[in-house]
């Protein structure tokens, strides 16, 4: 902080101002000056010097202040050839003028700059008023809160109370703080006043809560949100929810229960406001968790193929140490079941008694009874999930024990066990709906075709490998073992086959059989036939399992193995880290059902993707994420850590996983010695090219010069993140939540746009500017089929200009607004009203319905700066306006085009030859055909939700004009007009649903 004391109240933040500190100031020529600014003792006027201006005209009159912005939002800021070096949270303007002028300052960190905005934005909304109104913080709804709270414990009503009584009552109202902090700040207190007593009156038990409890971020939030007061009303909160949250649907009446809920004062549950502890609570609350809730539901189609899912699986399960030395536990199946795993390991070995064993054959100290083992599986099996469970069975027995196996897994399963003999009719997989409830063997099987009573078989692969290692001999035949026609009855849809190559197993292999790829050889194949390897796992089963030389069973990275679409990756959940973190968190989404539905470009029959793409993935339309990291709570010492103390020094690094395109790393500063509540306001901006398979991790480090220690992290799917304000709960290296341990930032997702001045703009309208390569169409060198890919050039140009024209026209309206561009239109409406009212506070434009679309018109005479805004945004709702009514055709044109395309499918190869293709042409035609149809599918949905969007955000636009009163005033004609035309958009939306989008 800039201070020593917090910020916690307006009055602290008008002290600092009237102390002063300095800023740069930014003119439009790019020159920056360093200039001390104040704000005048009699709160009237913000100064600066040195300047060349006499004293009197180096200065701003609060009474000339029209807005104050946070942020790069200003044509200086954006023209500036600077402003890449300027952080976006310590830059803040004051608009000021009739003509909108600003004074572009940027600050020497974040926590200045929301100060002097704060305690500006207080001043202008205050300025009509007494001034002794903002003198002290003693009558807001927080001080007579607290009162009432101190003489409750005071028994005595002497207003006064024990040391030891008022830390046992900041004790109790945060339990987060520690005893030796309150201490020391009432000690801090009683210093300043020259008074030495074991005795706390009431106003120093106020100063110390508010000093202790306050989190300076979280106020300034709060004034922001509530127009500069100290507490939120519901008609705030409420704004606040639709416009930042992104919560749809909300009502007053759910405002005033999350008040009820949430306000700690009496006075504010019955008057309906919420102060600054109580929006604290709410904050940290699961309500405002980065995890969306409906994700923690089963929200993906179940009913598609098996192989067109990701499967939480396990690898040697019964471990719960490293491979070399840990003994076989039971727990290990507890856990992995109990965490959805769906894909679970049984090495079985011959055991005394005529009774199987599970065990780790590195080290036989302590087996487990495979009976016993079955008995906990069956009993958990559906414990976390009810999608099937596959058993992966290591089959080391003799065949008479063998046959004990079937014999305990028939009577302890019994009919949850899947044995039904797949269909030669059908082509792919059951789909996890049917298979519910049933576990499935998977294993070595039998030849159909000889009726014997056993036979021999080759050795699971995994340990063909390991043998193969160990004798160093790579070339030699794989081990044959013996199977009993019994245990082979059991394998139906898991049948394990050997790979060979891509070509003899898209031409010979049953959808029925799987194969398990080591690490080194699925990397390998990953490496030379990317392509290839998603397009085989469209309709087989692919299973990778570690390293054998992986001996402290470390995990591999299964994002590599994902982005080539291999279901069935085999983690090593006894060791924890930032791989095992990785499969957890995605594995949390649908529910966290073990089951997740991979990219449709990853299932369609006929679709291009490659597993190495680094850059943009065909038909899909990138994707900007913004994450603002703005503060942590309690961070404890790091494990094990003992060079500085009980000091810390936090930075957060944001990783996000995916497709290689998309791999890459940001960090924030270190701040220095603060575990409690360190704080970091910083943003980062990040492009997402398949956003389906990314992954964002937030890992809290100690920076440390001996070695950078680990303090926490959480790992979560991009699908699954909440827009807004969002506390993070930090994960131990473990896994495991730690209590109020939490991340504070700030999520927004917005659409890639084009045009603008590239190098000016941010991260989402800069790269708009690449070439379209995702819209690209390909020649495959077969003169049919180019000939009608060639008709979908011009609907593809359409589709993709009619997107782009929307997004540029938001973000002009947007940047007019002085908004970021992840700044909702809700904002702008509300932006735009306050500016948009004359001196008596009526409004000077109206909601005008033309059509079912929201156009605003002047009702009077409207000043230059707001007639560019005014023409911004009636230039937005064109374009969103030809977006909605010309979709449909464009759409069927681009549909068309596929249909065509799709027919010659199957007669490519023939087609091939007679041009006279053959061997890497014709394969490369193949791809060109593939990436073409994918281009189209994409297209066609991308062009089918940004229609879907438009009428939304008409439908947000018209109900944002009309909760700021930009409906006509006193035509009741004009309101009930609104509403109809709010119904035609929502039938049209409705309607275009059901129908072609």
């Amino acid at each position: 902080m800039p201070s020593e004391k917090k910020i916690s109240s307006a009055s602290d933040c008008i002290s600092f101002m009237q102390a002063g500190c300095e800023l740069k100031k930014v003119r439009p020529n790019s020159r920056i000056y360093n200039r001390f600014f104040t704000l005048d003792p009699d709160l009237q006027a913000l100064r600066w010097e040195p300047s060349k201006k006499d004293l009197d005209k180096a200065k701003l009159d609060i009474s000339a202040i029209k807005e104050i912005r946070l942020g790069k939002n200003t044509e200086t800021f954006r023209n500036n050839g600077l402003a890449d070096q300027i952080s976006e949270d310590c830059a803040l303007s004051v608009i000021h003028g009739e003509n909108y002028e600003s004074l572009d300052l940027v600050a020497n960190s974040a926590d200045v700059a929301n100060i002097w905005v704060s305690g500006l934005r207080y001043l202008v909304s205050r300025s009509k008023q007494p001034l002794d109104l903002m003198e002290s913080s003693h009558n807001t709804p927080r001080f007579a809160w607290l009162k009432t709270v101190f003489e409750a414990a005071d028994v005595d009503g002497n207003g006064i109370m024990l040391e030891d009584t008022a830390v046992e009552l900041i004790k109790k109202l945060n339990p987060t703080l520690k005893e030796s902090k309150i201490r020391l700040k009432f000690k801090e207190i009683q210093k300043s006043k020259e008074k030495l007593t074991t005795r706390v009156t009431k106003e120093e038990f106020c100063e110390a809560f508010s000093e202790l409890c306050t989190r300076p971020e979280v106020y300034f939030l709060l004034v922001q949100i509530s127009k500069n007061k100290e507490y939120l009303d519901a008609n705030d909160l409420m704004l606040f929810l639709e416009a930042e949250q992104g919560v749809t649907h909300i009502t007053e009446e759910m405002c005033l229960d999350i008040i009820r809920r949430y306000e700690l004062s009496e006075e504010g549950r019955l008057k309906g406001f919420l102060a600054i502890d109580g929006f604290t609570q709410y904050l940290l609350s699961s309500e405002c968790d980065i995890f969306d809730p409906e994700h923690k539901k089963i929200v993906q189609d179940m009913t598609q193929p098996l192989s067109h899912y990701y499967i939480n699986a396990s690898h040697n399960t019964y471990l719960i140490e490293d491979q070399l030395r840990g003994p076989a536990d039971i727990n290990g199946y507890v856990r992995a079941l109990k965490m959805s795993c769906r894909s679970i390991e049984l090495d079985v070995c011959d055991g005394p008694d005529n009774e199987p064993i599970i065990c780790n054959r590195n080290n036989m100290t302590s087996p487990l009874a495979f009976r016993n083992v079955i008995e906990v599986i069956n009993k958990l099996a559906f414990f976390a999930s009810e999608y099937p469970l596959i058993l992966c069975l290591g089959n080391h027995c003799s065949v008479q024990q063998q046959k004990v196996m079937v014999q305990h897994m028939k009577r302890i399963f019994g009919n949850k066990l899947y044995t039904e003999a797949p269909l030669s009719s059908e082509a792919y997989l059951p789909s996890p709906e049917k298979l519910k409830m049933k576990i499935i063997v998977k294993g070595k099987k039998l030849p159909c075709d000889q009726d014997v009573l056993e036979g021999e078989v080759t050795d699971e692969d995994e340990e063909a490998e390991i043998s193969r290692r160990l004798s160093e001999d790579f070339s030699r035949e794989p081990k044959l073992i013996w199977l009993c026609r019994e245990l082979s009855d059991m394998v139906s849809l898991c049948k394990s086959v050997q790979y060979k190559d891509f070509e003899t197993s898209m031409k010979s292999q049953n959808y029925w059989e799987m194969c398990s790829f080591s690490e080194a050889e699925a990397s390998r194949i990953a490496n030379e036939y990317p392509e290839d390897f998603v397009n085989y796992n469209k309709k087989f089963l692919s299973r990778v399992y570690p390293s054998a030389m992986r001996i402290d069973s470390s995990n591999l990275n299964p994002q590599d193995f994902w982005n080539c679409g291999c279901q069935i990756v085999a983690m090593n959940y006894q060791t924890p880290g930032p791989m095992m973190d990785l499969h957890t968190g995605w594995f949390l989404q649908n529910g966290g059902c073990g089951y997740v539905l991979r990219p449709s470009v990853m299932r369609d029959e006929v679709s291009y993707f490659s597993a190495n793409t680094k850059g943009i993935v065909p038909g899909v339309s990138p994707q900007v994420l913004h994450v603002k990291i703005i503060s942590g709570q309690n961070f404890p010492k790091p494990k094990g850590a003992c060079a500085k103390g009980d000091v810390i020094d936090p930075y957060v690094c944001i990783e996000i996983h995916g497709i290689p395109a998309d791999c890459t790393e940001q960090r924030t500063k270190t701040v220095q010695q603060n575990s409690d509540n360190p704080i970091f306001d910083e943003s980062f901006e990040f492009q997402i090219n398949l956003p389906e398979l990314a992954m964002i991790r937030f890992v809290v480090l100690d920076d440390d010069y001996i070695g950078d220690e680990f303090i926490g992290q959480y790992t979560i799917p991009l699908e699954c993140l909440q827009p807004g304000y969002r506390h993070i709960p930090l994960r131990s290296f473990v896994g495991d939540i730690m209590e109020h341990v939490t991340l504070f930032v700030h999520i927004a997702i917005t659409n890639r746009s084009g045009g603008g001045k590239a190098q000016k703009r941010s991260l989402s309208v800069r790269i708009g500017k690449k070439a379209r390569e995702y819209t690209m169409l390909r020649n495959t060198g077969l003169k049919t089929i180019d000939d009608i890919f060639k008709l979908a050039v011009h609907p593809l140009r359409e589709a993709t200009d009619m997107r782009e024209n929307m997004q540029n026209a938001m973000v002009s309206v947007k940047e007019l607004c002085g908004l970021p561009p992840i700044a909702s239109l809700k904002q702008c409406i509300l932006t735009l009203s306050s500016r948009l009212v004359s001196s008596d506070n009526a409004p000077s434009v109206a909601l005008c319905m033309k059509d079912t679309f929201p156009y605003l018109e002047p009702l009077g005479t409207v000043p230059d700066v707001q007639k560019k805004v005014l023409a911004a945004y009636d230039l937005m709702i064109q374009e969103s306006r030809v977006l909605i009514e010309t979709a449909d055709t464009t759409h069927d044109k681009i549909v068309q085009c596929q249909k065509a395309g799709m027919e010659f499918h199957e007669e490519l190869h023939n087609l091939g030859t007679k041009e006279g293709l053959k061997g890497r042409k014709l394969s490369k035609a193949i791809e060109s055909f593939a990436w073409n149809i994918t281009v189209l599918k994409g297209q066609g949905d991308l062009l089918k939700n940004a229609k879907n969007e438009a009428l939304e955000n008409m439908k947000q636009i018209q109900l944002a004009c009309l909760s700021c009163g930009l409906s006509k005033t006193g035509s009741g004609q004009a309101d009930a007009k609104a509403k109809r035309c709010l119904e035609a958009i929502q039938e049209k939306d409705t309607g275009d649903e059901n129908g072609r989008l």
